[in-house]
């Protein structure tokens, strides 16, 4: 799902939102830790996700997953 959101927002009219939303993918995967002390947890039946607001873009939220395989990004979009 991510990766569409992605797209969408690369093509989409607001540069300067796609790359304030890469920027939190790149800490997420470089730096898992800091990004989830800035991360609100969320409990879902697949487990923990993490939600991290797009500074400057609000309502914007990154999703992801800390994994045994790696942090994941889940999904990109407005959310209270």
């Amino acid at each position: 799902m991510a990766d569409a959101q992605l797209d969408e927002l690369e093509s989409g009219d607001n540069p300067d939102l796609y790359n304030a939303v890469l920027d939190i993918c790149e800490m997420v995967f470089l730096l898992p830790e800091q990004a989830q002390s800035g991360s609100s947890a969320i409990q879902t039946e697949d487990g923990i996700r993490f939600r991290f607001p797009v500074p400057g873009f609000n309502p914007f939220k990154v999703f992801w997953a800390n994994t045994p395989e790696g942090p994941r990004i889940e999904a990109v979009f407005p959310h209270p």
